[in-house]
């Protein structure tokens, strides 16, 4: 695969100029349906997103959730879960981290809900959320973890798929590749935003043009509709349970083909759109570069003076892509064998860890259950809720598991352990268990 260079190799240098001394609806639309008139999905009943009675396997379903900040991920994971992430507000994004729920049951499944950051962050650049989810994501599929399924949520009240909901879209096929494609489901949202008519024109746009979603469904993804409610949330959800997970491209470059990031496919598209945003403020520069010669021919100090404020505030925008193009490659290997070694590390506490939990979770069913037969005679009121409590135990004895050992030790990567609980709080950071 041919890399992009970064923007010192092959890129011309800004032209120079003397600088500054720097300074200190109704329902019916609303169902989970996929658009295309061969297809049609009707929400089931649902329960609340806690036990159910009996688990028809052992071993938990993961599925990841991505999209532009904004576009309502958290939402729907709180929906669905029953977690309780920060959701944002305002501009501020709140999900500047890779975000794991507890546990939950659905059909008899534990199922747990990755909720990642958009490629659009207000507090984290692109190459570190690339970086971010790469990480997770080879290191679960180095362990034997694989996806059930992904969620990629677009909010149909946008307009148009503008800039940034465009270079989210390429981002996410580029993580996934093609061959997980039968694993995804394209969730249009936000339907009450828009007029009935307006947001199926939209709907049908999108899943028709070659520029948007249609290239994607031709390869067996799923477009739906969710309505902000549980029973929404959670049809959307039963159709990825039975999926067979499969092994993300970014995955396999990384971890089989021994890539490194910046030469994946996700990494390439990256370098790419940072190379146009550099070529851009190239020709911004040059552009002031003839403004201020003529400001200068005109001795006009006053926009001489504007002009190479804005020079320099240019100037350092620059310097950031380019230390970014640089950083994608470096600092992953760096976070990747720290995160390795921590890895390793944490193994050996939480096998012991384990074992105590284990001989715990041991006694206490013992004593519930023989609580419960010695209450036999007593109400069924009574019996019920020993069967919650006996179910609730059960839930806490998976405790964060691997997934949220991956949390934890990310977290401590990227620095994010250091932050006092108050501010994480605040930010809408998780509070791993």
């Amino acid at each position: 695969m041919i890399g992009i260079a970064s923007p010192r190799n092959d890129l011309p240098p800004a032209p120079s100029m003397p600088m500054p001394a720097p300074a200190a609806f109704p329902s019916p639309p609303y169902q989970a349906r996929d658009p295309r008139p061969s297809t049609k999905t009707h929400a089931s009943s649902s329960n609340p997103p806690s036990q159910a009675p009996e688990q028809r396997s052992d071993e938990e379903i993961v599925i990841a959730v991505m999209g532009a900040t904004g576009s309502g991920k958290t939402t729907f994971i709180n929906t669905v879960s029953g977690s309780q992430m920060r959701i944002s507000s305002g501009l501020r994004s709140c999900t500047s981290i890779v975000q794991i729920t507890p546990p939950f049951m659905l059909d008899g499944r534990s199922i747990r809900l990755i909720d990642t950051p958009g490629f659009d962050d207000t507090t984290k650049s692109d190459t570190e959320i690339l970086r971010m989810i790469a990480l997770f994501l080879t290191e679960a599929y180095q362990h034997g973890k694989k996806l059930a399924g992904v969620v990629y949520i677009h909010r149909i009240s946008d307009f148009r798929m503008g800039g940034i909901s465009t270079r989210n879209f390429k981002m996410f096929r580029q993580l996934c590749g093609d061959s997980t494609l039968k694993n995804v489901i394209i969730l249009t949202n936000m339907w009450g935003h828009v007029g009935k008519d307006v947001g199926e024109a939209r709907e049908r746009e999108l899943a028709s043009d070659e520029l948007f979603f249609k290239p994607v469904l031709e390869k067996g993804a799923q477009m739906l509709r969710h309505d902000h409610t549980l029973e929404s949330a959670q049809a959307i959800i039963k159709r990825l349970l039975d999926n067979n997970p499969l092994v993300l491209q970014i995955q396999r470059e990384i971890v089989d083909e021994k890539k490194d990031i910046s030469q994946t496919s996700a990494g390439t598209e990256l370098n790419k759109e940072l190379a146009i945003e550099m070529e851009r403020h190239r020709k911004e520069m040059m552009d002031l570069q003839e403004e201020w010669q003529a400001a200068m021919n005109a001795k006009d100090e006053e926009t001489k003076r504007e002009i190479e404020a804005e020079a320099k505030k240019l100037k350092k925008e620059m310097d950031r892509i380019e230390q970014e193009t640089k950083n994608l490659a470096n600092n992953f290997q760096k976070e990747k064998a720290d995160l390795e070694k921590r890895m390793k590390e944490m193994d050996a506490e939480a096998r012991e860890e384990q074992q105590r939990l284990q001989e715990q979770y041991r006694r206490q069913m013992e004593e519930l259950e023989n609580q419960r037969r010695m209450d036999a005679d007593q109400s069924r009121e009574r019996q019920e809720q020993y069967s919650r409590q006996i179910a609730e135990l059960q839930q806490r004895s998976r405790g964060g598991g691997f997934f949220g050992a991956i949390g934890r030790v990310i977290d401590k990567v990227f620095g994010l352990d250091k932050i006092p609980p108050q501010v994480t709080a605040s930010l809408g950071l998780p509070a791993y268990d």
